[in-house]
């Protein structure tokens, strides 16, 4: 139902074709090439490499959460789970006031610090006393999430010239969901077996988790060094 409302809303939206290009569509158009001239600028450059390396940590999340907390005696794990999207939503109504307040570099690193405290809360939780601390780790989705991809996303969109937004939203989808996250799949397979057990948890979940940990915690600081926030100006 949300989806067909969704559909018939859509076609109400005004008419927006594309923009035409002088002399035509040229196939780095097509393939997005033009884009990767914003490598050339050290503070874009910057942001590419922290949130690729990022995205490997990340992918540590979506891969072995559900397993993790099965492992652990939870019950309901896929309605507990919800709980991220839901601060998702919450966080990305406040985004605005935040932004605003903030600018993009502290926006990026609380992303990034909520990634690395994410994991240290699944490290040390369980579904005893410290139950809250799997709880917290789930609703941090909100801040882990909008605060890194959705920040990102308007970064690109003020940096890169209007033609080639779509290009540049696209590489920066490619370099994170795609090749980090692709990268952050294979090694948090590569951790998860390494990291077995016997026992009626098969995994020393604390030792795993403090390996993303670490890594955020890693890309955390060389992106507090290096990227300047002052430097990167806004493309019209």
């Amino acid at each position: 139902m949300a989806s067909a409302a969704l559909g018939l809303y859509s076609l109400t939206l005004p008419h927006t074709p594309p923009t035409r290009r002088a002399g035509g569509i040229k196939a780095r158009d097509v393939l997005g090439l033009d884009a990767l001239a914003l490598m050339k600028d050290r503070t874009f450059f910057v942001f590419v490499l922290g949130s690729f390396l990022v995205s490997i940590p990340l992918q540590f999340y979506y891969a072995l959460t559900a397993t993790f907390l099965t492992e652990v005696g939870m019950t309901s794990v896929e309605s507990k789970m919800t709980l991220g999207q839901v601060s998702e939503i919450g966080f990305l109504l406040v985004m605005p006031f935040v932004f605003a307040r903030l600018g993009i570099k502290k926006m990026l690193l609380i992303g990034m610090l909520a990634w690395t405290l994410r994991y240290v809360l699944f490290a040390y939780g369980n579904t005893g006393p410290l139950v809250w601390m799997l709880y917290a780790g789930i609703i941090l989705h909100g801040i882990c999430y909008d605060f890194f991809f959705v920040t990102g996303q308007i970064y690109v969109d003020k940096r890169a010239p209007a033609a080639i937004r779509g290009a540049a939203q696209g590489f920066i989808a490619f370099v994170t969901l795609g090749v980090g996250m692709f990268i952050g799949s294979y090694l948090s397979g590569l951790v998860a077996n390494a990291y077995r057990v016997e026992g009626a948890v098969p995994h020393d979940w604390t030792a795993l988790w403090l390996v993303p940990a670490a890594m955020a915690g890693a890309v955390l600081l060389l992106f507090a060094a290096a990227f300047n926030e002052r430097q990167s100006g806004e493309a019209k």
